[in-house]
C-alpha cells in the first residue's frame, strides 16, 4: 500500500503493515505516540543539559561526541529493522542521542558566542516553529503525502545522506567535500535546501503515524512512531544550527 511510503528511513512501511493487530485494546494511538515521544524528548533534553554543563566545565566532551554519535546510528538501524524491540531500545537512544546533540551545541555556541551570541537558543526555537508549522500544515490537509511528494522527498533525503556519506570518507583522506561547511550563497543555498528536506519529512512522519493509527498497529509501534519522529527532529535542529553558523560566519 502507498500509505506507507515514508521519506524517513527509520519508519518503514512493511512494519506497519506487518504488524496488524485484532485486539483494539493493544492497538497504537496518536496520543500514546506523542506520550513516548515526550518522555524520549525529555530523556534527549536531558542528557544533553548533562553534555552542556560538563562541557562548560572544562570536560572534552569531543569523544562523547563521537562515541554517541556512533552508538546512536547503531541503535537507529537495530531499532528501524527490528522494531519490536523499540520499547526498550528507542528510550536508550533518547539517551545516547542527547550525549551528542549537548556536546555538538555545546560546541557551536562557544564557537560563536561573539558573532551570533545565543545561536543554539535561535536554533531550538526555529525547530519547533518549524515543527508546529509542518504539523498545521499537514493537519488542515495543505500539504498532503501522496505518494509523488513521499516519492520526492525520499529521493532528496537518500540523495542528502550519500552526500554527506561522501563528504565524511572525503575528510578522512584530507579533502572536502564543496559546500558542505562554506557560508558562501551557494553553501547557504544547500543548507536551505536541506533545512526545506527535513522539514518536508516530518509531513511524512504524521502521514505514516496517522495511518499506523487508523490500520490498528500493535502498541509498541508507538515507540517506533515516536523515534522516527525523533529522529527528523534532530536533523532538523542541527541543520538548522549549522545554517545559521553560516550566515553568522559571513558577519
Amino acid at each position: 500500500m502507498e500509505l506507507f511510503k515514508s521519506g524517513n528511513p527509520a519508519l518503514k512501511e512493511k512494519y506497519f503493515q506487518n504488524s496488524l493487530v485484532i485486539d483494539q485494546s493493544e492497538v497504537m494511538t496518536e496520543r500514546g505516540t506523542l506520550n513516548k515521544f515526550g518522555f524520549t524528548f525529555l530523556l534527549l533534553l536531558a542528557t544533553s543539559i548533562f553534555t552542556w554543563n560538563a562541557f562548560y566545565q572544562g570536560k572534552n566532551v569531543f569523544p562523547w561526541i563521537i562515541v554517541s554519535a556512533i552508538a546512536g546510528l547503531v541503535l537507529a538501524f537495530i531499532i528501524a529493522f527490528r522494531p519490536r524491540w523499540a520499547s526498550y531500545l528507542v528510550p536508550v537512544y533518547g539517551l545516547v542521542e542527547g550525549v551528542f546533540v549537548g556536546g555538538v551545541s555545546a560546541f557551536y555556541n562557544f564557537a560563536f558566542a561573539e558573532k551570533a551570541p545565543g545561536i543554539v537558543m535561535q536554533a531550538v526555537g526555529l525547530t519547533f516553529g518549524v515543527v508546529i508549522a509542518m504539523y498545521l500544515l499537514y493537519r488542515f490537509r495543505i500539504i498532503k503525502a501522496t505518494k509523488k511528494f513521499k516519492a520526492i522527498v525520499l529521493t532528496a533525503t537518500l540523495g542528502i545522506a550519500l552526500f554527506y556519506v561522501l563528504g565524511w570518507l572525503l575528510r578522512m583522506f584530507g579533502m572536502e567535500m564543496p559546500l558542505i561547511h562554506e557560508s558562501t550563497t551557494m553553501g547557504i543555498g544547500l543548507s536551505l535546501v536541506i533545512v526545506a528536506i527535513a522539514a518536508l519529512n516530518l509531513i511524512i512522519d504524521f502521514d505514516m503515524i496517522e495511518n499506523g493509527v487508523a490500520m490498528g498497529a500493535p502498541k509498541y509501534m508507538e515507540w517506533y512512531g515516536a523515534f522516527g519522529l525523533l529522529v527528523t527532529i534532530v536533523w532538523l535542529y542541527i541543520e538548522i544550527l549549522r545554517l545559521l553558523s553560516k550566515f553568522a560566519s559571513r558577519k
